[in-house]
């Protein structure tokens, strides 16, 4: 069964996400556009996701909480949860490790919390894109112990990617799945990097913007349309 999919969305509480990028207004887009599965991932937080669970009741898509944690090593990874119970506890660990660096709206944008009709119920004061205090190992870790998934982000970019900051993709690690810029060549990069072969390969939009949000093109080959069917295409590396 194909999931066409987009894992990889900023709402307006990443500084970089334009204002327009609430919850709700991420979910309709989504569903206008036929997607069948998305991921909420801001960055360092999560503190928008339980508004786009909310918002997809009723809808025919499923909605996973996530975070795009920047490391210690100032590397990007993709954090996805089965529920938001598991996406909280990640919060409660991540927030105090944020370094207590006040946002400038002006300069990053704002950092807005949305409740699923739309309205602002707050903002966040600290600047969200700062690397947290925990190391790529200790991410993979605690997603773990929480029964979640890490995919490294944008591997192919030249900044805050674990290939460009590390110059390597760690076999210590339990990867599974990579995400690979939309607008890179995938056949070509792979064979210039032929031991990414044995990863399943995604292609996210990182929307900031609602028209960014993926079309219907790429798509999970799961056995059930269901958040375990998801998770399973992506912990699986013989899918």
């Amino acid at each position: 069964m194909k999931l066409y999919y987009d894992l990889h969305i900023h709402t307006s509480l990443s500084p970089c996400g334009d204002n327009d990028m609430s919850p709700m207004n991420i979910v309709n887009m989504s569903v206008i556009k036929g997607l069948d599965v998305i991921a909420i991932t801001d960055h360092n937080s999560v503190k928008n996701c339980l508004a786009a669970l909310e918002t997809a009741k009723g809808h025919n898509i499923l909605v996973i909480p996530g975070m795009e944690i920047q490391t210690k090593e100032e590397v990007h990874l993709l954090c996805l949860f089965r529920n938001i119970e598991a996406a909280w506890e990640f919060e409660e660990i991540i927030a105090p490790l944020i370094p207590n660096i006040p946002n400038k709206p002006d300069f990053f944008g704002e950092q807005i919390i949305y409740d699923a009709s739309g309205n602002i119920v707050g903002k966040e004061e600290r600047l969200l894109v700062s690397s947290v205090n925990m190391n790529i190992d200790s991410v993979f870790s605690k997603v773990s112990s929480l029964n979640g998934v890490v995919i490294p982000a944008h591997i192919d970019k030249r900044s805050y990617s674990i290939i460009s900051n590390l110059g390597f993709l760690p076999f210590n690690l339990d990867i599974t799945t990579i995400e690979l810029s939309k607008n890179t060549n995938i056949e070509e990069y792979i064979s210039k990097n032929k031991y990414l072969e044995k990863y399943n390969i995604i292609v996210n939009s990182d929307a900031h913007y609602l028209g960014d949000i993926s079309e219907p093109v790429n798509y999970l080959d799961v056995k059930t349309k269901d958040i375990d069917g998801v998770f399973e295409a992506l912990k699986n590396i013989d899918v």
